[in-house]
């Protein structure tokens, strides 16, 4: 089994946002990126610290392209080549995966890079080939599952 062809889980940390920061709350996470370790500082000096270790790690000031380019394009690469892929974002409200995903009108996430990718590669392939493609872009939210892409589908269906 290609390491492209399992499963793999990255954990991605976001800054303090204005109000966090209003409120004299502290940074309790750090990262190490080279051992794929996340470390969180327990507030109570008598309980150790504890860490996770994940497939890739990113810290708050990680790149849009950084994220995209070790967790997204290998996938995409296996989906060029005949198989299925799937990219879960996860979390709570508020960590983050809206921004990860889709990113902001001056740094897109992974769903506008992979499509940007998927139609590259397809134009350089493309004479000896036909590509069928389907793309879900789900939410789960109190149990309640939601097509983001079908607009019939209003916020509460």
């Amino acid at each position: 089994m290609k390491k492209a062809e399992r499963v793999k889980v990255a954990v991605r940390c976001r800054p303090l946002n204005g109000k966090e920061e209003g409120k004299g709350e502290f940074k309790i996470v750090s990262v190490l990126k080279d051992r794929g370790e996340i470390t969180v500082k327990q507030v109570d000096e008598n309980r150790p610290n504890r860490s996770f270790f994940f497939d890739n790690v990113y810290e708050d000031k990680s790149s849009q392209e950084t994220v995209f380019a070790e967790t997204a394009l290998p996938i995409i690469e296996s989906v060029m080549e005949g198989y299925n892929g799937t990219i879960f974002a996860y979390g709570q409200t508020g960590t983050g995966k809206t921004h990860t995903m889709e990113g902001t009108g001056k740094d897109i996430g992974i769903i506008p890079r992979s499509f940007k990718k998927i139609f590259e590669l397809i134009k350089l392939k493309s004479k000896n080939t036909n590509y069928l493609i389907r793309v879900a872009y789900l939410e789960i939210y109190n149990e309640k599952i939601r097509d983001l892409l079908n607009k019939a589908n209003g916020p509460n269906s």
